[in-house]
């Protein structure tokens, strides 16, 4: 297994990072801090679609949604930190105004543009209104002259009809600098008072201490499924199935999980917390039936 960084690796408070909640989802928004979350052995899952392709869902952008363990990971290190939220304005009055301005100055230069495109198009009308009969041609004429002639007063360029640059090239969100002295790492993102939510978060604090990499098990029936590296470049070795030490299990789920396991070429981990801080581990291999 390779060496990972750890969380007691990377308390310098400039790789705090920052979350936003999307009513209860913590989501990871800049670029920065999906680098940092990576660096902390911190998968989660990417939600976005992608600027330039946006109908497909085989390869997802930003935000990134943490696991509630990933969350409270990162608020018990105090590693992360609020961004701003949308009543809180940190430097955005400045960058608001700067934007309608440089709407406001488009809107008018592309007004300037569509009303000589409209006189081209009737002086090009105009043009070739000639080739017909002389009296039809007279006519057409002077109600295309007249169009011109009032085009300057009359003419309207709607502020739906405004193209709008897309920054496809760096699209995302992004925060003017002075939002990082908003971060507090200290911030308590959400609790969680769950005997079942307890045993899972110790599971995963203990497994990613131990340098593995995790994400959600659900459609492999488990909790976690346990990677030796990072998930780019190793497929899991485990599906971690998180249990309190006086939890009873059906013995044919305890079949089900195993038999899952063993046709996903993966091995079954039942974990439960130990009252000593540790957590006890139980490892399920399909032999067959007797």
């Amino acid at each position: 297994m390779e060496d990972s960084p750890s969380m007691d690796d990377h308390q310098d408070s400039s790789l705090v990072v920052g979350v936003g909640l999307c009513d209860s989802a913590p989501l990871l928004w800049r670029l920065q801090d999906l680098k940092t979350a990576r660096r902390l052995g911190l998968v989660g899952a990417l939600l976005g679609s992608l600027p330039r392709t946006p109908r497909q869902n085989q390869r997802l952008g930003r935000p990134l949604l943490l696991l509630p363990e990933e969350e409270q990971l990162l608020r018990d290190e105090e590693a992360a930190g609020a961004l701003p939220g949308p009543n809180q304005d940190v430097g955005g009055a400045e960058l608001r105004r700067q934007f309608e301005e440089d709407q406001q100055r488009s809107f008018e230069e592309q007004s300037v543009l569509a009303l000589e495109d409209r006189k081209s198009a009737l002086r090009r009308a105009m043009t070739s209104s000639h080739t017909g009969s002389e009296s039809g041609a007279e006519a057409v004429d002077e109600a295309l002259r007249g169009r011109l002639e009032a085009l300057d007063h009359s003419f309207s360029f709607p502020q739906s009809a405004m193209a709008v640059q897309l920054s496809t090239a760096r699209a995302g969100l992004s925060y003017c600098p002075e939002a990082w002295a908003h971060l507090q790492a200290s911030w308590p993102i959400r609790e969680q008072n769950n005997p079942r939510s307890d045993a899972r978060y110790q599971v995963f604090r203990d497994l990613r201490g131990r340098g593995f990499y995790l994400t959600s098990a659900g459609k492999f029936g488990g909790d976690f499924l346990v990677y030796p590296g990072d998930p780019l470049r190793f497929h899991a070795h485990f599906i971690a199935v998180c249990l309190t030490l006086d939890e009873s299990i059906c013995l044919l789920d305890v079949l089900a999980v195993a038999r899952l396991g063993s046709n996903v070429k993966k091995t079954v981990l039942l974990c439960s917390p130990a009252p000593d801080g540790g957590v006890c581990y139980t490892s399920l291999q399909w032999s067959g039936m007797v």
